[in-house]
């Protein structure tokens, strides 16, 4: 065994945890078979280093692959080691994180790998919505691993190595140039991984997600001192209307926002903040993107798509598994209209709304824009839920945008007239007075006001209780 492999693999659990707070769990399993000479090649912990340690004083598990011992490929033993963990820290209740760097599953232990890895499936399932789970790609994390990775409720991928794939690229018919197995295909496109960076900053980032998040879905999150004025007003917030992931850090305590998935769908911001010390779950639309020079980098459009409904649809439903609060941003004008969305729109529409009127977690919308048609109903409208509704003083709420109202209503008038009945339709059908005026609004507030009124509809909701239908489990 390779002792710089060797340490890599327990340094990175070392550069992760508090400082001398790690125990190892089954640091003499090896593995059973002898085929193919493989007993002349196994060793002690069969390719994996598992045991648990801190975060900041929280108990947490961790696992990690050593490539140096068959590549870190995954055996019988190997994969039992983890399914150990998890077990345990289903008992405990307290997050699994996996640090991976693994050629593929053990091709000498066959049937036998092959129902272990069976099993760590069946006790991911069990886990998921009870107790988080992480996992970090290091290295390799291809096929059945990748799965695995899939079933994870955050995904860590190292920038410039790391490769995570069910087939390899080079074995998908018709791709000859593109990365598929690469951060920038899995974090830009499919969207699976959440977070993109260096070992170090994947490790940093894993301890502030650890650090905000709840050990289980029976605690609450951490609470911390909020160190900020909870009436604090945010000035010129309206500049941050476009770029929501900029007014959720703005409106959040010392300015935190852990975004998630932030290179998918970057038309839709899903993340963390933290309200008066409280952990918040935020979804908001996004109309530009500034870069880290305060430059802006991109436009979008104030529509819906489909990879950013099943972005939102995904993070609404770990929010409310894990009593998460949630706050929705909306300014949404409509769902892009192209071939490339109506594959899945309207499922991925459903699954959303689906989520959000299930989810029996606080719900505050803001609506800071638009909110016009399906796109509205869709944002947590009070009709599919939202506990308490504030928009903004200039915002808009309706079926559609006037002048295109107007134009239908009175099509074949001439221009003068279409722009009267524009302007009337505007003031009695989608001003927010008249929104409010029907009770569909619960407060028109200052924009400088966000923060504190968001505040204190959160705390107003502390002891929601909600009932839902007796049922196994839905099916949208």
């Amino acid at each position: 065994m390779s002792n710089t492999e060797k340490s890599k693999a327990a340094d990175r659990i070392a550069a992760l945890l508090d400082e001398s707070s790690f125990v190892e769990i089954g640091s003499l399993v090896t593995a059973r078979s002898t085929d193919f000479n493989l007993a002349e090649e196994k060793a002690a912990s069969d390719g994996i280093i598992t045991g648990y340690g801190l975060i900041d004083g929280s108990l947490v598990y961790v696992y990690s692959q050593d490539a140096s011992v068959l590549g870190g490929s995954i055996g019988e033993m190997h994969a039992k080691k983890i399914v150990r963990l998890y077990s345990l820290a289903m008992k405990m209740g307290a997050p699994v994180i996996g640090l991976i760097d693994s050629a593929g599953m053990r091709l000498q232990e066959s049937t036998d790998a092959l129902n272990a890895f069976g099993m760590l499936y069946r006790r991911m399932a069990f886990a998921s919505g009870v107790i988080p789970q992480i996992t970090a790609v290091l290295g390799k994390c291809g096929g059945s691993l990748a799965v695995a990775a899939g079933m994870s409720d955050f995904v860590f991928m190292e920038g410039s190595s790391a490769k995570l794939y069910v087939n390899s690229p080079n074995a998908l018919a018709g791709n000859k140039e593109e990365d598929t197995a690469g951060a920038k295909f899995q974090s830009e496109m499919s969207g699976l991984a959440d977070f993109v960076g260096t070992e170090d900053e994947i490790l940093a980032r894993i301890r502030e997600l650890v650090s905000i998040l709840p050990a289980n879905n029976a605690d609450e999150a951490p609470l911390t001192e909020a160190g900020d004025d909870l009436n604090r007003v945010c000035e010129n917030i309206e500049g941050a209307a476009g770029d929501t992931a900029i007014l959720l850090s703005q409106i959040s305590d010392g300015n935190l926002f852990c975004e998630v998935k932030g290179a998918c769908a970057k038309e839709m911001v899903t993340g963390f903040i933290k309200l008066n010390g409280v952990t918040v779950g935020a979804v908001a639309n996004r109309t530009e993107l500034y870069d880290e020079k305060g430059e802006k980098a991109e436009e979008f459009k104030p529509l819906l798509s489909a990879k950013g409904l099943e972005k939102a649809e995904r993070f609404v439903r770990f929010c409310d598994a894990f009593d998460i609060p949630v706050l929705t941003v909306t300014n949404a004008a409509g769902f892009y209209a192209d071939k490339h969305n109506e594959f899945r729109i309207a499922r991925a529409a459903a699954r959303l709304s689906y989520a959000l009127a299930s989810a029996t977690v606080p719900k505050v919308n803001v609506i800071t824009g638009q909110a016009f048609g399906a796109g509205y109903m869709i944002m947590n409208s009070q009709a599919l839920g939202a506990d308490i509704t504030f928009a903004w003083k200039d915002a808009r709420i309706g079926m559609m945008d006037a002048k295109l109202a107007a134009g239908i209503m009175y099509d074949g008038s001439d221009a003068q007239t279409v722009s009267e009945k524009a302007s009337e339709y505007d003031k009695l059908q989608q001003s927010v007075e008249a929104a409010a005026g029907r009770g569909y609004v619960d407060t028109v507030i200052e924009a400088v006001d966000t923060r504190k009124m968001v505040i204190g509809a959160f705390e107003m909701l502390y002891t929601k209780a909600e009932e839902r239908p007796d049922k196994k489990h839905g099916t949208v």
